[in-house]
């Protein structure tokens, strides 16, 4: 089994100093700005993610 993602940079200040936080599983701590912050999976999309870069595109 595979060990669970951990986030890269803080969403609030981008930084890169994270720690695990004390208030359960999913809880980051972010030493740079301060802040506390939960992530949780919410599941898989059905369709998937559409990106919307091709709305300027136009068929011929």
């Amino acid at each position: 089994m595979s060990e669970r993602a951990a986030p890269f940079h803080c969403p609030y200040c981008g930084e890169e100093d994270l720690r695990p936080g004390e208030q359960g599983h999913g809880s980051w701590e972010c030493a740079a700005c301060n802040r506390g912050f939960r992530l949780k999976f919410l599941g898989l999309l059905a369709r998937g993610v559409r990106r919307a870069d091709h709305e300027g595109d136009e068929q011929t």
